[in-house]
């Protein structure tokens, strides 16, 4: 298993381009929520998840 969490990138039954994040002991963390329909869509994801929330804060809604 890796010792840091790792994106791992995808095509799926449908033949999209799907990436998830998986954790260092192997569960899924996060996902794509969507097919995309290229590699570099999908890489493009990734890259903006990264980017767009390194210190997102933690909302409680009821």
């Amino acid at each position: 298993m890796p010792k840091e969490p790792i994106f791992e990138l995808y095509q799926d039954a449908a033949d999209e381009w799907r990436w998830r994040l998986v954790a260092s002991n192997g569960n899924i963390i996060a996902d794509s929520g969507e097919g995309y329909a290229s590699k570099q869509g999908a890489q493009r994801g990734i890259r903006s998840v990264k980017a767009s929330a390194p210190d997102a804060q933690v909302v409680v809604s009821n």
